[in-house]
């Protein structure tokens, strides 16, 4: 079950979701940092020309630019038109000091009214993620 926490920004809230993986951190990156591991579980295709990244769902096209990464630790987006208003979206891996558990945790931002449903499709897109790495 996910963990859910709300901070308000802006317009849009600030929400974060953490999710159990069972993965390698170096694994896990590849899936979260790579056109190629974003293409198996986030969007139909993902494109990337130096710092900008194309995602591509059902022929649309949505931009992003990657802000900051850390290789095998984190990877941090934001979508062309919410770059102004200091949204983004983080896919940070985070492993735990005494039982190795791997988790990712996911920030994002969205208006009040589509919490619930940014949420869902978070969860959906990890459920395919756990799917593509064979956790459970």
């Amino acid at each position: 079950m996910p963990l859910y926490t709300l901070t308000r920004m802006s317009d849009k809230i600030k929400f974060q979701i953490e999710f159990v993986i069972q993965s390698s951190p170096h694994m896990l990156y590849q899936y979260l940092a790579t056109p190629s591991g974003l293409s198996e579980w986030f969007a139909d295709n993902v494109n990337s020309r130096g710092e900008k990244f194309t995602f591509i769902w059902d022929g649309a096209e949505e931009e992003a630019k990657l802000l900051k990464r850390k290789s095998d630790e984190f990877v941090k987006f934001a979508w062309e038109d919410d770059e102004d208003d200091g949204s983004f979206f983080e896919m940070k891996i985070i492993v735990d000091e005494i039982t190795s558990d791997v988790s990712l945790f996911i920030t994002d931002f969205a208006e009040e009214d589509e919490i619930d449903e940014a949420k869902m499709l978070w969860t959906n897109q990890v459920s395919s993620l756990k799917q593509v790495l064979g956790s459970t």
